[in-house]
């Protein structure tokens, strides 16, 4: 590092120190009156996402933590209203063919990357083929890309080689970021460093990464949307720790905090008065919560022994006791969220040990002396909140119908590794995003030909079933909307009967923002969107 590297890195860091305190300053004062004729420019936003990520973009990973971050520096073709209305971004026009074969797109004029490169097709070109090759869910997005054929520096089309309905849709920012071609071609994509030191198009620059700490954004003046961004600076902090979390949205250490927030504190942090509380669903991706059953294990092999657990586990007393309310009981692997596709009509395992027990029985697994039939291990995706805590529940219901399960907790890094890349578990508790449609979202963690060791949030319960497969494959070929409906409810009866995984609940999305942080929500993309739009009153 040279010594004038070394000082402009040292005068940002005093920066980030001194905005934060300033902000935290700022929200013990009486909020200002704000008559304005345009949106004032200037201000940082500091936002916990809680989890660290182990990437900033999103072009080989699919990282939950990160959809917060990447879109604000890499963008994507277009955006989404709250309709799911496709609006311009990187592409100002855009054509499908009749028979849903050709897209194609004019590129915007004049987009620098941050490197001072002329963003083209090229850029466009390289991004999806990348994006089919190493992203988890781009496998199933983009399976049936042929070839995309660069027209012009500004024009490029996509040849498929049969229908997908749903891609217009999959053009959003952290979704399919678009990437600099001169800065990735002839790398391992997955493995390129600027993945954690990100280079876009988007309305804010990388600066750092602060391991443990945060990741620092500044405002790209030479942005095509000009006089977007708004704001000088966002941060995105990673404040594990419940009541730390709390600590820093109430004094102003922070001004947004999307996770580990006790939902003890919700009801007091709704008092505040400089507080907003959001508890409406993410459109682009309703998530869900749900124990995924190791079937290469003898036992969970059982579909006997998995009906048996779904029966021993009282999912309401889930949402009451440990999401204090704050969560819909599921039964299927669509969210009600996901409002096009899901099906309420499905087969429900109510709350009932002694079948539990019975069926247990009849696969042969009697009790022990020692009271136990056999023992499973259970990990939750985090070592704290919810999650940890229906692990807990999991383990005291089972040990009532003579399951003995041992919990295990680890960081979120190596719980992707034990599950997707050791395969050393038995059943995962984790949370899970359908996504703007089951293709994306779904097919991904059913799908036989989804089984790949090493590729987080795949199929890591290895389910194998040939008219699941058939039934996805059809669905995410056909154009017909109520056609592809009923495929969908019936792969939905037919999960819910195999029961690879047991849904549990659809989680609230809760997000605690200081009521001066205006356009915070905007669009489909809601808070993954590039946050061009976002401002500080006062």
């Amino acid at each position: 590092m040279t010594i004038q590297n070394s000082r402009a890195l040292a005068s940002t860091r005093r920066s980030f120190l001194l905005s934060t305190v300033a902000i935290a300053a700022a929200a013990t004062l009486p909020y200002a009156s704000l008559a304005q004729t345009e949106t004032p420019r200037g201000g940082s936003v500091s936002i916990n996402i809680g989890t660290e990520p182990p990437v900033l973009v999103l072009i080989a990973h699919s990282a939950g933590a990160a959809y917060y971050i990447s879109g604000k520096a890499t963008e994507s073709l277009l955006t989404y209203d709250k309709d799911f209305n496709p609006q311009p971004l990187l592409a100002t026009e855009w054509k499908v063919s009749d028979d849903g074969l050709r897209y194609w797109f004019k590129l915007r004029e004049g987009v620098r990357w941050h490197d001072g490169k002329d963003f083209t097709a090229e850029d466009v070109a390289f991004s999806i083929l990348a994006l089919k090759e190493n992203h988890p869910r781009g496998r199933a997005t983009y399976a049936t890309v042929q070839t995309v054929n660069v027209l012009n520096p500004h024009e490029v089309e996509i040849i498929l080689s049969k229908p997908a309905p749903y891609l217009l849709t999959a053009f959003a920012s952290f979704e399919s970021p678009i990437v600099p071609k001169h800065l990735y071609e002839g790398t391992k994509v997955s493995e390129n460093p600027h993945n954690v030191a990100p280079v876009g198009t988007g309305p804010y620059k990388f600066v750092e990464w602060v391991r443990g700490s945060h990741a620092l954004f500044v405002r790209n003046e030479d942005y095509w949307g000009a006089p977007k961004p708004y704001l000088d600076q966002i941060i995105f902090r990673f404040i594990i720790d419940p009541a730390a979390a709390v600590a820093a949205i109430e004094t102003g250490e922070v001004q947004v905090s999307t996770a580990n927030l006790p939902l003890t504190d919700i009801d007091r942090l709704k008092a505040n008065p400089n507080l907003v509380v959001e508890t409406k669903p993410a459109p682009y991706s309703p998530s869900i919560a749900r124990a995924e059953f190791n079937l290469e294990n003898p036992y969970l092999g059982d579909i006997r022994v998995r009906h048996a657990i779904a029966h021993a586990i009282d999912k309401d007393f889930i949402v009451n006791t440990v999401y204090l309310g704050y969560a819909t009981r599921l039964d299927g692997p669509v969210s009600p969220d996901l409002v096009k596709f899901y099906t309420p009509d499905l087969p429900k395992y109510e709350f009932d040990p002694a079948k539990a027990e019975k069926l247990l029985d009849e696969a042969g697994y009697k009790r022990g002396a020692d009271g136990f039939r056999f023992k499973l291990f259970i990990d939750p995706t985090q070592p704290s909140g919810p999650p940890k805590q229906t692990a807990e529940y999991f383990a005291q219901a089972l040990a009532k119908v003579g399951i003995k399960v041992e919990l295990r907790t680890q960081d979120f890094a190596t719980f992707v590794k034990r599950i997707f890349t050791d395969r050393d578990f038995d059943i995962a508790i984790e949370g899970m995003s359908n996504l703007y449609d089951p293709t994306v979202g779904i097919q991904r963690l059913y799908w036989s030909k989804n089984f790949k060791p090493g590729v987080p949030f795949s199929n890591g319960s290895k389910y194998v079933n040939p008219e699941v497969d058939h039934l996805l494959e059809t669905a995410a070929v056909e154009v017909d909307p109520s056609k592809r409906k009923q495929l969908f409810n019936e792969f939905q009866k037919l999960v819910v009967e195999d029961l690879p995984t047991l849904d549990i609940v659809t989680p609230s999305v809760i997000t605690v923002y200081d009521k001066r942080v205006k356009n915070l929500r905007v669009g489909a993309e809601d808070l993954w969107s590039n946050g061009g739009d976002i401002y500080f009153e006062g």
